[in-house]
């Protein structure tokens, strides 16, 4: 039997479940009034932090000859932290837009 289906097979469950979730995930985020967005999305790249942690954790783990696994986890940690960097700065100016003006 091809590896493909033996894996699609075997995995059945998840897949149905990976699929409920792009579903679900299009509906919530199609239901979010455009006005939310933008604080949503600076909030989902903060959580980001996760990605930093997991690429942190690749690169520890990994042999110092697999560079595949290396160059993954140098860009996860690139990336996730360029995400939540975005994130907290998009957060920031959009707080500004809320504060009073001063007066001069």
């Amino acid at each position: 039997m091809n590896v493909w289906i033996e894996f699609f097979l075997s995995n059945l469950d998840m897949i149905y479940i990976v699929i409920l979730a792009l579903f679900l995930g299009v509906e919530v985020i199609s239901a979010v009034p455009t006005i939310l967005h933008t604080p949503l999305m600076s909030g989902a790249n903060a959580i980001h932090g996760v990605v930093i942690i997991g690429g942190i954790i690749a690169l520890a783990l990994a042999p110092e000859n697999n560079f595949l696994l290396l160059t993954f986890g140098f860009l996860a940690v690139v990336l996730g932290t360029l995400n939540v960097v975005g994130g907290f700065v998009v957060t920031d100016r959009m707080l500004e837009m809320f504060k009073e003006k001063k007066k001069q």
